[in-house]
């Protein structure tokens, strides 16, 4: 089996194969296994050579064993014979359709689960045969319909004909161990090098925070700054880290209380145990730029670029940064201009001037003091508005408690729209490269917001520290799957968002049918969406040729 790319004759597209040479006859001749993908780009062109080396890969391994990976795996669910492509004789007359089940997200992120090895994650290898089995059809139950556990185990039974028992689930939850937690962030790095044939050389690094539905705190449960503005509830901090595709390599978890500034150190002492880091390139938002993680970064020869909070540096410094603003003549400015100013020890201070950016300032203060001054048009308690997050910075206090606007600090406040800077210690990167990567965080941030609202991390219903770690864990591999999917799709497709991409699976059912005459069931596949097909012809799944007999009543 080797790879082949073809240069199409009517245009300038380039074909990715896998092909297998055989003998016919006495001759040689070559086969196509897999069409990868169609390249337009020279980017696009290296993307399919890397994904079709890590699906030959996976054929190769799959043959070894003796075994098809690409099989559809409903027929484990509902206790199938082998698919039968011809006519079934069923009397109509006699037939009863009894229930819906759900094919598409076992056949799919089915096979991403095997594929991303997450098959046996235990360290007990008898637990390969009981919680493993438990285990991946909770990660498909958070993809499918995440909820909690109690719901997902009868969202199974119903939709999937999948029956498990709540107890066993737990059970299985409570075999989650820190040793288990580091092998499949160790399987999403190795997913990640074998998907994009890139090693780990740019890391994207961002904190949130999880809240609970209650208001106990121990540990790990804790109060502290709440981005989801949950103050008076216990919560985690969740820290992430996703490379340059947006493809995820790891987390931690940290008590609530902590500072997210104070996550970075203990995380890449981790990474630098467990992956090996070297010359890696590390981006993160402003909240993680401080002495004590600079200099270790510095220390500990880590390249990076980190949001710096502009407004909070010196004084001297801060004069210089207006100084290069004011001379800007912002009028003729149509898109973005930069400036560079030299710091200690190799950094050196980006900083970006977009005129859009200055607008979307102008606007979002504007909005603030409008919602200000209704709010102050009606309080009768200003305390209130003292306390109040976001507004309190521009509201002055007169000798007998009278609530205003600074009009001083609007001013002031107004002189750094439209400005970034950008902090960093990589010499060979220019001002529009260095831009370009931190703007790359939006992959983490969408990884957040996927992981918070696709797949619901929050609220989290679990109160020990154990079941809590288990349940972040659980989400992960789910996550995993879904940017593995997301990747695959969009690099042998086109984009297509995981939202849009559960929705088509969860289309693909088929209908349980009773033939009473003969006392048989047989599953009948509904039709399939063109996005469906091009799902299954990605992941190299066959579709389902007709009706199938079922051994057992479901």
């Amino acid at each position: 089996m080797f790879i082949r790319t073809k240069q199409a004759a009517r245009n300038k597209r380039t074909y990715v194969q896998l092909v297998e040479s055989y003998r016919e006859n006495g001759k040689m001749r070559q086969r196509v296994i897999r069409h990868v993908g169609t390249a337009d780009t020279p980017e696009k062109l290296e993307q399919l050579k890397s994904l079709a080396a890590a699906i030959k890969m996976e054929l190769e391994a799959s043959a070894s064993l003796n075994t098809k990976i690409a099989d559809p795996v409903y027929a484990k669910n509902v206790n199938l014979k082998k698919p039968v492509t011809k006519s079934i004789p069923i009397d109509l007359l006699h037939a009863q359709a009894s229930t819906q089940l759900i094919l598409g997200i076992h056949d799919a992120y089915g096979a991403v689960y095997d594929k991303v090895g997450f098959t046996n994650p235990f360290s007990c290898r008898n637990q390969r045969f009981k919680s493993a089995d438990v285990l991946k059809e909770m990660v498909l139950a958070r993809i499918a319909n995440p909820s909690s556990k109690r719901a997902s185990v009868e969202f199974l039974g119903e939709q999937f004909g999948v029956q498990l028992n709540l107890d066993h689930v737990y059970q299985m939850m409570d075999k989650i161990d820190d040793l288990f937690c580091t092998r499949i962030q160790k399987s999403a790095l190795n997913t990640s090098i074998n998907l994009t044939g890139e090693k780990l050389n740019i890391l994207f690094y961002d904190a949130t925070t999880l809240y609970f539905e209650s208001f106990t705190e121990d540990d790990l449960k804790q109060n502290g700054y709440s981005k989801d503005m949950k103050f008076n509830q216990p919560q985690v901090l969740l820290a992430l880290f996703v490379t340059e595709k947006g493809l995820p390599v790891g987390y931690e978890v940290f008590p609530g209380k902590t500072f997210e500034g104070h996550t970075l150190i203990p995380v890449l002492e981790k990474l630098k145990k467990q992956y090996n880091l070297k010359e890696v390139l590390f981006v993160a938002d402003r909240g993680m730029l401080s002495k004590n993680n600079l200099d270790y970064l510095h220390k500990n020869n880590f390249r990076y670029i980190v949001g710096c909070r502009i407004k909070a540096l010196k004084k001297t410094q801060q004069a210089i940064i207006l100084e290069w603003a004011n001379s800007l003549n912002k009028e003729k400015i149509k898109d973005e201009v930069t400036h560079q100013i030299e710091l200690n020890h190799g950094q050196k201070l980006i900083l970006s001037y977009r005129t859009s950016r200055a607008k979307k300032d102008k606007m979002d203060r504007e909005r603030s003091i409008q919602r200000l001054q209704a709010r102050l048009a009606k309080s009768k308690n200003p305390k209130q508005l003292i306390s109040n997050y976001g507004f309190q910075k521009f509201i002055t206090v007169s000798g007998d408690a009278q609530l205003g606007i600074d009009e001083n600090k609007l001013k002031s406040e107004s002189v750094w729209d439209g400005l970034v800077g950008i902090c960093t210690n990589h010499s060979e990167l220019n001002n529009e490269q260095v831009i370009n990567q931190y703007r790359g965080l939006w992959q983490v941030e969408e990884s957040f917001r996927i992981t918070k609202h696709d797949l619901r991390v929050r609220p989290i219903y679990h109160w020990t520290p154990k079941r809590v770690k288990a349940h972040i864990a659980i989400s992960f591999m789910a996550f995993v799957c879904v940017r593995y999917l997301e990747y695959r799709v969009a690099t042998q497709h086109k984009k297509i968002s995981p939202e849009e991409i559960r929705k088509n699976l969860m289309r693909m059912q088929a209908t349980v049918i009773h033939d009473k005459q003969k006392n048989k069931n047989y599953l009948l596949p509904s039709a399939i969406s063109p996005i469906t097909k091009q799902i299954y012809r990605v992941l190299g799944i066959k579709l389902p040729g007709g009706a199938m007999e079922i051994k057992s009543p479901i």
